[in-house]
């Protein structure tokens, strides 16, 4: 497929980010990022370790974190800020306040309209992940993935500026659909979108997804994938979003519009 000015801005910056440079200016490289963007690195190695920008960018906890072993308990699936969260309504929910968009259609067509509909009523939370937060995500809760979809698109950034200025901006972006249940069978969906200069969105349990690529995407079933609270499934090379949508009455949480979550914090109760 076409690939958009956005894909091609970060399929540029994918390159230098993971270009091996002279330690001397790889150094400073890593160095000056960590200084611009405030990072906090007390749970990480130091800057001069990492041998690209990108596996900074990437970086893993030197000491897991601990969570709770509930498993009526759901756990935040990242570092971010919780940007938007609340009732999807008529099949609606919202990218920022006072600018909605269609869950049905942010999905995609690989997921059935009887699933689509399942989700209508329930609950939605906009996890969104700054390029100062750690890049890795996490399985919030004991789960089974029985459907992941890659759908090709744009790459518009994904920050609240842009967001409360670009319609539809979570439709129009590449995203990453895993379609989950509970140990209940209660059905939610974790969605990967893109943003600009994120040159990758891995998952972990299928390498078949290649993102900011020239694919045309794909669909990929799973009968028997059941993945633990706490697992790490992948990263962002680079910041972006996690959406959680779920059916009704599955969530009982008490975060709030504007909150900074971590990886591993108890963000709600599951039913």
């Amino acid at each position: 497929m076409q690939q958009h000015f956005t894909s091609s801005l970060s399929q540029s910056f994918g390159r230098f980010a993971s270009k091996k440079h002279t330690k001397k200016f790889q150094n400073f490289i890593n160095r000056s990022y960590v200084k611009m963007m405030g990072l906090d690195m007390s749970d990480f190695n130091v800057p001069e370790s990492y041998p690209t920008l990108n596996a900074l960018f990437t970086r893993h906890l030197n000491v897991p974190r601990s969570f709770s072993a509930d498993p009526s308990l759901m756990i935040s699936p990242c570092d971010s800020l919780v940007t938007e969260l609340g009732r999807i309504e008529e099949e609606r929910a919202l990218q920022i306040k006072g600018m909605s968009y269609s869950v049905d259609a942010f999905l995609g067509d690989d997921i059935s309209p009887e699933n689509k509909a399942r989700i209508h009523g329930g609950d939605f939370i906009n996890f969104y992940l700054s390029p100062r937060d750690y890049h890795r995500y996490h399985i919030p809760l004991d789960m089974q993935v029985t459907k992941a979809i890659h759908i090709p698109g744009k790459l518009y950034p994904v920050n609240i500026p842009t967001l409360k200025r670009k319609i539809d901006l979570f439709i129009e972006n590449e995203r990453v659909v895993l379609e989950c249940l509970t140990t209940h069978g209660k059905l939610f969906y974790l969605v990967l979108v893109g943003a600009l200069n994120v040159g990758k969105m891995e998952v972990g349990f299928e390498p078949r997804i290649k993102t900011n690529t020239s694919s045309n995407g794909g669909v990929y079933t799973y009968e028997n994938l059941h993945l633990k609270k706490g697992d790490d499934f992948g990263c962002f090379q680079m910041g972006s979003t996690i959406i959680f949508l779920c059916e009704k009455g599955m969530i009982e949480s008490d975060l709030t519009i504007g909150e900074g979550v971590k990886y591993g914090q108890t963000i709600g109760r599951i039913f």
